[in-house]
């Protein structure tokens, strides 16, 4: 009952400001509902027994409804909108840290160069013991509490307490805060003599500037041909989506177009400005790159203009339009989908409902797609040509040219308990903790660390004794129900099969075979496991995370990813495909 009460509330107050952003003549449908709603608001407000909040019973019915029309209409308070729009905005306010909270104790990661508390001499490896008046440890230490105290208006001031090693007594910093860049790049390098790669995480305000600098500067070391990484690049602004695609293509090609029920057709078509229109291209991408990195991706593969690798895409074609509210608020209100230039729609199906609509990753995971292309089934009806005659595939998200599989080492059980109690961080912080001088006079440069630095055995058997001090051993765990729960999943076509051909009258058949059946699954899963716990390839990549995360805090971020780059599946074959010229003309792909 409540429920339909928030509902009609919210949809009261949506209806008055859409009626107030549109002159659209309203139907007759629409006043008997706007004057129903309106009555039943009245109702709340004057003849409720007790007093109420409106503001409190409105924000849980936008909410509600919200949920109801699809997986990508949000609200945002008013005391929300600010942080929401930081990372589209490219900037914050703060003192320009990068902090992990280890054991309830706040500790600065890195500290961003030209910042607040750079300048005043804070340090990686710092740990804080107040902020302002406020004790900085114990278990109520979040992350929400540190965002609340560090980050405020530029030119206001805060004062930190910090424990530094080497000191017996605390020292005092007094930090002026200023506008800290959120960079959509932070990693570009040259590959090789000719080949570039650019990280891009976000599509935000300040993405174009960064990427045309960093492809700017490639260029003037020789590059011809780029790597553009968009995994797990969840999206962003779509003017950015298509001046980036716009990079790219050649003059007046179609890069996406939008429309919706109540919005009329859109599109938008690139021009001669872009840098990179010849030279070969692939981009990257996997589960997590959404919404503005398939816009991208798909109009690069629509036009052959270059190879897209990895694994299939999101699926998120909605299109946001934020309205405000007068106290501040916002609703970012699903108005329309996008479309590639072939005509695929990137919108996953959503009809089941937006918790069905989060499952689907973990759907695709249990159905193999993370391991196998033959696994991913499209029916002829979603299948579309791109000019170069090459099939491309709708039914949501976009499928790569080229899959490559998760690497199943390095999602080992093990290793997965390992990074979720946040151990590599932990272990590397105490290193850094004791030795970091030494280690940065040891190895003066990224390249002397990256060429002459090993975990040896000693350091491995270190971590698996403070991994097993931390309650982490590698152990085999059985959650029996969660296991039949994926039996059922994975075997429910064959169940059915069963109860439908076998004498319902001797119910002990179907339950002995449904025994053997299960219990051949279980035989498989232990046998896996066990498989994977022996592989010694596991190590390796216990290894590799310990020597990235200490390159990145020594020498910057982009010294830890070259190295974890080693072992990166996806990278290297990327690497290699980029120098593949025959490759890139057998598939019909412009690149000169």
């Amino acid at each position: 009952m409540k429920r339909i009460s928030f509902i009609l509330v919210v949809a009261l107050l949506f209806s008055s400001t859409t009626q107030f952003l549109f002159s659209q003549t309203p139907t007759e449908d629409y006043r008997q509902n706007n004057e129903k709603l309106s009555t039943m608001l009245q109702l709340m407000k004057f003849a409720y027994v007790d007093t109420i909040r409106l503001e409190k019973y409105v924000e849980k019915a936008i909410v509600e409804m919200l949920k109801d029309l699809d997986p990508h209409s949000t609200y945002i308070s008013k005391e929300e909108v600010q942080r929401t729009n930081e990372p589209l905005l490219g900037n914050f306010e703060g003192v320009g840290i990068q902090f992990q909270i280890i054991k309830d104790t706040i500790v600065v990661a890195a500290v961003i160069n030209g910042g607040p508390s750079e300048k005043v001499g804070i340090m990686a490896g710092d740990k804080f013991l107040k902020v302002d008046t406020a004790i900085a440890t114990g278990k109520e230490i979040n992350n929400k509490w540190v965002f609340d105290r560090l980050r405020g208006a530029k030119d206001t001031e805060v004062n930190l307490t910090i424990l530094r090693r080497g000191h017996s007594k605390p020292l005092q910093f007094r930090v002026i805060r200023d506008k800290i860049p959120i960079n959509s790049i932070d990693v570009y390098f040259m590959v090789s003599s000719d080949v570039g790669y650019i990280k891009l995480d976000r599509f935000a305000q300040t993405t174009m500037d960064e990427f045309k600098m960093a492809l700017s500067d490639l260029k003037t070391k020789g590059m011809k041909h780029l790597v553009l990484d968009l995994r797990g690049n969840s999206g962003g602004y779509l003017n950015t989506a298509i001046q980036l695609s716009d990079e790219f293509l050649e003059k007046n090609k179609l890069i996406v177009y939008t429309e919706g029920a109540n919005v009329p057709k859109q599109t938008f078509n690139s021009t001669d400005k872009g840098s990179f229109k010849k030279g070969r291209l692939v981009v990257m991408i996997d589960e997590g790159s959404a919404s503005a990195s398939e816009i991208v991706s798909g109009a690069v593969q629509d036009w052959d203009r270059g190879i897209i690798m990895g694994r299939r895409s999101f699926g998120k074609g909605l299109v946001q339009k934020p309205y405000n509210f007068n106290d501040g608020s916002i609703v970012r209100f699903t108005t329309s989908r996008y479309y590639t230039p072939t005509g695929r729609s990137i919108q996953k199906p959503y009809d089941d409902g937006v918790e069905e609509y989060y499952k689907d990753l973990a759907r695709r995971r249990d159905h193999n797609e993370f391991f196998n292309a033959d696994s991913i089934k499209f029916p002829d009806s979603l299948q579309y040509k791109t000019p170069a005659g090459r099939i491309v595939y709708g039914g949501g998200g976009i499928m790569p040219d080229i899959f490559i599989p998760i690497d199943t080492n390095r999602t080992s059980l093990f290793y997965a308990k390992l990074a979720r109690a946040g151990l590599f961080n932990l272990f590397t912080m105490n290193i850094l903790d004791e030795k970091r001088d030494e280690l940065k006079t040891q190895y003066p440069t990224s390249e002397d660390f990256s060429l002459n630095f090993k975990v040896d055995s000693k350091m491995m058997e270190d971590f698996m004794a403070f991994a097993a001090k931390e309650g982490v051993v590698d152990s085999l765990e059985f959650d029996f129900v969660a296991e039949m729960k994926n039996f059922m999943e994975q075997n429910k076509d064959s169940i059915n099969t069963l109860y439908s051909s076998v004498d319902l009258v001797n119910p002990e058949k179907i339950q002995k075979h449904i025994g053997i059946m299960f219990t051949e699954y279980i035989d498989k899963q232990v046998t896996e496991y066990m498989k994977a716990r022996d592989n010694f390839e596991t190590k390796k990549y216990i290894g590799y995370q310990i020597k990235t995360l200490l390159a990145r805090n020594l020498y910057g971020i982009t010294s830890g990813l070259q190295i974890w780059f080693e072992v990166d599946d996806m990278y290297n074959q990327a690497i290699e495909t980029i120098k593949d010229e025959k490759l890139f003309k057998k598939m019909k792909i412009q690149h000169n």
